[in-house]
């Protein structure tokens, strides 16, 4: 598995050494959740609220998000996931940590590259749930230092 990390944010300084290790680790938990999904490549883009752009772009919204994912159905389980560095650190603020804010938002995004679906209260409340329990085994475990250094 080949992950790249791209910054297109310089607020904030990210260890990539940490958050490569995060990826590989969550990409393996998506993985195991369909037989027939093997990654061969994940590109991490790490932005700041000019995310809102993008959103607007590509999905008619204007406003900032978390995560935007695009997966390449021409190349095997590969896709992109592009994650707002500034709001994790804004919202760990107000939750657990900003490392776990930006874990969530990579767990999703990974998520939702394997064909994951938040379309419906049921559905969104399901992939939440999942991606929580792994960040939160992963924590637990110490298996990573932090991802804003």
């Amino acid at each position: 598995m080949k992950i790249e990390i791209l910054q297109q944010q310089e607020l904030f300084h990210l260890d990539e050494k940490s958050i490569e290790a995060f990826a590989l680790w969550i990409m393996k938990k998506v993985e195991a959740l369909d037989d027939s999904f093997h990654w061969s490549e994940l590109s991490l883009v790490f932005m700041d609220d000019q995310i809102r752009e993008l959103n607007l772009q590509w999905f008619k919204k204007d406003t900032v998000t978390d995560v935007i994912s695009f997966a390449y159905p021409a190349e095997a389980s590969t896709g992109e996931v592009i994650v707002n560095a500034q709001q994790a650190v804004e919202e760990g603020k107000l939750r657990i940590s900003a490392d776990y804010e930006l874990a969530l938002y990579i767990a999703h995004g990974c998520h939702h590259l394997m064909g994951a679906e938040d379309d419906t209260p049921a559905r969104k409340k399901s992939m939440l749930d999942l991606e929580q329990k792994w960040v939160e085994e992963y924590f637990t475990q110490n298996l990573c230092g932090p991802f804003f250094l």
